[in-house]
C-alpha cells in the first residue's frame, strides 16, 4: 500500500481530538508480524507497534538483551487526532477526495499525511542487518496531551522499550517539501501578572491609586522585550501579552487592579525563574502578584546527529531542497522524547492549510515523504 491509499484510509476516520474512532485497529491490521502496547487515560487512547529485524542471537534466547547487543532502535511517532473541521469545507472532511493533484480532509496536512507516509514506508522496510523499528501513535495531540505521547513513553521506560531515535511527522515545511527540519522546539510559560491598587471615585482620584497609571510605566518594559538574543536555532525569547483587564465596566470607578495576561516563547538561555527575576527587577515600585507556569521546556538535537544528517541527506537526495534546521512554531510531542534523553527531530509536509478550511496536501508531497522515510530508514539500518 502507498502512501496515498494509507492517508486516505487515515482521514476517512472522523477522529476529533480524543476519539481514536477505531483507527488503531485498521492500523494493526497493517502490520501483523509487529508486537503491539496499548495505553491510555480519560478517553486518550495510545498504540506502540514494534518489530526487531533479524535479532542479534541474545534476542531470540533472552527476554531482556544485554545493552550492547541491542539493535539501534528507531521510532516514527506522530497523532491521528485532528481538530475539528468547522463548516464551510468543499466537500466533507471525513470523505476525502483528490483533486487536481491534492489530497482534501481534516489532517491531510496535520498530520495523517506524514503517518500515511511513514507507515508506507514502514511496510516496505526489509532491513540485512538487525535493527528495531516502532510506530508510536496518540489521540491526544491536538488538545491537553497529558496522556498522550507522554504518558505511552513512560509505560516504554518501565519496559525498557524507549527508542534512541525518532522523528516526529509534523507538518514542519514552509513553501516546498524538504525546505525544513525542526531539530528542537522553543519552551513556552505561561503568567498572569495582577498590579493592585485603590478602587474609588473618579472625582476623588487623591483618595484611589489607580493601578493603570503603574500599568503605563510598566507595559513598555514587559510587553514584546526580548529576554535573550537568542543563537543560532534559537530566535530571541519574547514575552507577549495576550489579555488585559481591568475595571468593574463602570466609567466613574477607577480599578482595584489590573491584570495582565502573557505568554513567553523560549530558548534555553531563559528560564522560568530568570523571567521571575527579570519581572521582579522591573515591578520592584507597583504592588503586585505574579503567576508562572511552564508549559513545556525547550529542546535541541545537534545539528550534526546521526540523525539529523541521514535526514538531512535524504531529503537532498530525493526532494532537490537543503533544508532549514530551527525550532520555529509552537509546541510538539517531540519534547516528550527529548526528556527522555532520545535523539528526536521532526519533518513532515508543508504546512499552509493546517486547522483550516479544505486542508489538502500535495501528491507529490506524500510520494516523495515515503520516499524520505524509507532512505532514512535504509541509511540507519546500514550504519
Amino acid at each position: 500500500m502507498d502512501a496515498l491509499e494509507i492517508t486516505q484510509k487515515l482521514i476517512s476516520y472522523p477522529t476529533i481530538t480524543p476519539k481514536e474512532c477505531g483507527i488503531f485497529e485498521y492500523i494493526k491490521s497493517l502490520f501483523p508480524t509487529f508486537k503491539a502496547l496499548e495505553c491510555g487515560e480519560n478517553g486518550v487512547k495510545n498504540l506502540f507497534l514494534y518489530r526487531i529485524f533479524n535479532p542479534p542471537r541474545e534476542h531470540t534466547e533472552k527476554k531482556h538483551a544485554k545493552e550492547n547487543v541491542k539493535p539501534l532502535h528507531f521510532c516514527f511517532a506522530g497523532h491521528i487526532d485532528v481538530v475539528p473541521p468547522g463548516n464551510h469545507w468543499q466537500s466533507d472532511p471525513f470523505k476525502p477526495i483528490v483533486k487536481e493533484g491534492f489530497l482534501y480532509g481534516r489532517g491531510a496536512q496535520d498530520m495523517k499525511g506524514g503517518v500515511g507516509a511513514f507507515l508506507s514506508a514502514s511496510l516496505n522496510f526489509n532491513p540485512k542487518t538487525p535493527f528495531m523499528l516502532s510506530i508510536l501513535l496518540t489521540s491526544d495531540e491536538e488538545g491537553p496531551g497529558i496522556f498522550g505521547t507522554r504518558l505511552m513513553l513512560e509505560k516504554l521506560k518501565e519496559k525498557d522499550l524507549l527508542p534512541h531515535m525518532a522523528i516526529v511527522a509534523e507538518p514542519t515545511c514552509e513553501k516546498v517539501l524538504g525546505d525544513s527540519i525542526k531539530i528542537g522546539r522553543r519552551g513556552s510559560i505561561n503568567g498572569k501578572l495582577i498590579l493592585k491598587g485603590v478602587q474609588g471615585h473618579v472625582a476623588y482620584p487623591q483618595k484611589c491609586q489607580n493601578p493603570i497609571d503603574a500599568l503605563v510605566s510598566v507595559l513598555p518594559l514587559i510587553s514584546g522585550v526580548h529576554l535573550d538574543d537568542g543563537d543560532e536555532y534559537f530566535d530571541p525569547s519574547k514575552l507577549v501579552i495576550t489579555n488585559l483587564h481591568a475595571g468593574l465596566g463602570a466609567n466613574n470607578v477607577t480599578p482595584a487592579s489590573v491584570e495582565i495576561i502573557f505568554n513567553a516563547r523560549h530558548s534555553l538561555k531563559t528560564t522560568k525563574e530568570s523571567l521571575k527575576e527579570y519581572l521582579e527587577k522591573v515591578l520592584k515600585s507597583a504592588p503586585y502578584t505574579l503567576e508562572l507556569e511552564s508549559s513545556s521546556s525547550p529542546f535541541i538535537t545537534a545539528s550534526h546527529s546521526k540523525l539529523a544528517s541521514v535526514l538531512k541527506e535524504n531529503i537532498l537526495k530525493t526532494c532537490h531542497a537543503t533544508p532549514l534546521l530551527n525550532t520555529k512554531g509552537g509546541t510538539s510531542d517531540a519534547r516528550f522524547f527529548s526528556a527522555h534523553g532520545i535523539e528526536v527531530v521532526e519533518f513532515g509536509v508543508i504546512n499552509d492549510r493546517i486547522h483550516a478550511i479544505d486542508e489538502r496536501v500535495s501528491l507529490k508531497e506524500l510520494e516523495l515523504l515515503e520516499k524520505v522515510f524509507l532512505g532514512v530508514l535504509e541509511n540507519l539500518s546500514e550504519k
